[in-house]
């Protein structure tokens, strides 16, 4: 019979691994100068070990206060917002890719007026006033992606009985957005760029991937060497929007590009690893090293909200399509380069296509 294993993070928690290497949690504590261990649950039941330290400091709070029985009291005071939060990242570690990118928006811009805050406590007021705030300085789009982790958050508690009170995001209007992006590079800003990053091999190989492929961020930034058939001029490209796998097709000068860079890497070496210090993800990396670039070159002028003419990382994908549809490849090939589920998502390009009927308007009232 396996041991308990304490936890290394919160004291009095452990658990057991069980046969089917599923988990049994515990708490212990002290009463009367006994020692008391209680079984909370298993983490197939979505039992966590935040969880179980919530319990503990319960059940402790309650001998203080005079009920020294080891039944853990949950109609106490609701629990603190930031309780629940660290239950949900804790789940969001384990199953979620973008565990990191999360987390770091919630200790930025939602911890700052949830606080110290019980989960009765936050009201669809008090989002609003957040949401407020943060026009000031973010994209009407963003601010909705902060209200629906803050509805992700309840949501991931009241699923699993952690909690009885429903997301108070679900009284709360999100801004209305355009999430079209409008903005494309021509051939003549392509060149600026191109010029702007001749002596940064990362980013430039990067961008030439980026607008040979129109692969999004993460997808280039996980190409490794084993990815690319160089002699067939093809690329393996995973879509982790769509969770699939695709192929993308080069062109001679790129190719030439890749072989020297792999010539000098191992086959599960990343193409875009370079001997550069990263730190944090790589597409973190080459985002945030883009970025000033990018805003020099194209956004001087433009409102941080323009998010519909501000040139962005994202904005290399449009270039692509773009450029498909203007030389007239067909809008179902178009679709298939970009990995597109719904042919909806390809139909924005068919204007730019030749046969849009733009060459008409020259003609006409003539």
């Amino acid at each position: 019979m396996s041991s308990f294993i304490k936890s290394k993070r919160y004291t009095g928690v452990l658990h057991k691994v069980l046969k089917n290497n599923d988990k049994s949690y515990y708490i212990s504590y002290k009463l009367k100068d006994k020692h008391v261990r209680i079984q909370i649950g298993k983490k197939s039941e979505g039992i966590t070990e935040a969880f179980c330290h919530q319990k503990r400091i319960e059940a402790i709070n309650n001998i203080k206060f005079g009920d020294d029985s080891p039944v853990v009291n949950t109609k106490k005071k609701e629990k603190l917002f930031a309780e629940i939060a660290e239950i949900y990242f804790e789940y969001s570690e384990v199953h979620n890719k973008d565990y990191k990118n999360q987390r770091a928006r919630y200790e930025k811009h939602i911890k700052p007026y949830t606080r110290d805050l019980a989960i009765d406590e936050i009201t669809p007021e008090l989002i609003e006033k957040m949401m407020q705030d943060k026009k000031k300085k973010l994209a009407l789009k963003t601010i909705n992606h902060l209200v629906q982790a803050i509805g992700t958050i309840y949501n991931h508690a009241f699923n699993r009985d952690i909690i009885k009170i429903p997301s108070p995001t679900r009284l709360v209007k999100k801004f209305k957005t355009n999430n079209e992006r409008l903005r494309y590079l021509c051939l003549e800003e392509i060149k600026e760029l191109y010029d702007e990053l001749k002596d940064n091999e990362q980013l430039y190989l990067f961008t030439r991937l980026a607008l040979n492929t129109g692969a999004r961020l993460k997808a280039i930034t996980t190409i490794k060497k084993k990815d690319l058939d160089l002699e067939n001029k093809i690329v393996s490209l995973r879509d982790y929007k769509n969770e699939s796998y695709y192929r993308g097709f080069l062109q001679d000068d790129i190719v030439n590009i890749l072989k020297k860079r792999a010539s000098k890497l191992r086959s599960n070496d990343y193409i875009l690893m370079y001997d550069t210090k990263v730190i944090g993800n790589l597409d973190d990396y080459i985002s945030r090293k883009m970025k000033p670039i990018l805003d020099e070159l194209f956004n001087k002028d433009l409102d941080i909200k323009d998010t519909r003419n501000r040139v962005v990382i994202h904005t290399l994908r449009h270039t692509f399509a773009s450029h498909l549809a203007i030389n007239g490849t067909p809008i179902f090939t178009i679709q298939k380069l970009m990995n597109h589920k719904d042919i909806k998502q390809t139909m924005r390009y068919a204007k730019l296509s030749p046969d849009s009927g733009k060459e008409y308007i020259q003609e006409l009232y003539k």
